[in-house]
């Protein structure tokens, strides 16, 4: 075998490995009915460009629903994404416990993954970025987050959906499953973790909540009541705010306020 093709055939094992493993990535742990199930976000890409990708990925979790769900109402709202967190919540680890002053959730809380455009309290959250620049492509986003009881346990299923619009659309979106596959199953086990060994609980004894609203997570969190938490201008949760208001679904003529202990 010359230097050549064996350079070309290492390539190609390479490329093999790497695209089977975001196939593999893009829908770790969900059934191919999870996967053909609709969900709301869905719908928000109507009309848009044919470049698209809908991940799913489900876990099954060893606590009831109404255990789980606190858990997936304050994610990225404050108390952190419980995945890589020096990669996805600047270095701050995600919170251990339930947030004592992270509020419920509500249609135009804004953070750094968009706004929240739908919630049925206990059971699901759909997040929506409506446009953002990507590797030179133009790009929307949908975190559809579903709970469900499966015997004395939880089914949890989330689904990462994009459109992209612009020559590099299609690559863009293959980065983009690369990145989230990593992401998104490291969050799933981590949130897993935390429900089954952690449970409901409202205080973590390792780590005391000191009252700073960005000790759990970096990002900026504007809520739709107006308070905030995080670092004020980290990531683009203001842009996402005034995107929310613009749909209706927050006020942004209302300063966003500091929730006071």
């Amino acid at each position: 075998m010359t230097p050549i093709v064996l350079v070309a055939f290492v390539v190609l094992v390479q490329v093999t490995l790497l695209v089977a493993l975001v196939r593999w990535g893009t829908r770790w742990g969900a059934t191919p009915e999870e996967r053909a199930e609709p969900l709301p976000g869905d719908d928000y890409f109507a009309g848009g460009p044919a470049a698209r990708v809908a991940m799913t990925r489900a876990i099954s979790i060893d606590a009831a629903p109404e255990t789980v769900w606190p858990w997936l109402a304050q994610l990225g709202r404050g108390a952190g994404f419980y995945s890589l967190d020096r990669l996805d919540n600047g270095g701050r680890m995600s919170a251990r416990h339930i947030v004592s002053w992270v509020p419920p959730p509500r249609p135009g809380d804004a953070s750094a993954i968009g706004y929240l455009r739908e919630v049925v309290p206990g059971s699901h959250l759909t997040w929506w970025v409506p446009g953002l620049r990507f590797l030179g492509a133009f790009a929307r986003l949908v975190v559809d987050i579903r709970l469900r009881p499966r015997g004395s346990g939880s089914r949890l299923v989330i689904r990462m959906s994009a459109d992209a619009a612009g020559a590099m659309a299609r690559p863009a979106l293959w980065v983009f499953q690369l990145i989230d596959s990593i992401m998104a199953c490291t969050q799933l086990l981590r949130l897993k973790e935390r429900a089954e060994t952690c449970g409901a609980r409202s205080s973590d004894p390792e780590r005391p909540e000191t009252g700073a609203r960005d000790q759990f997570q970096l990002y900026e969190v504007l809520y739709a009541s107006g308070e905030k938490a995080g670092v004020p201008g980290q990531e683009e949760a203001a842009r996402w705010h005034h995107a929310a208001a613009a749909a209706g679904l927050a006020d942004a003529s209302r300063p966003t306020q500091k929730r006071s202990n």
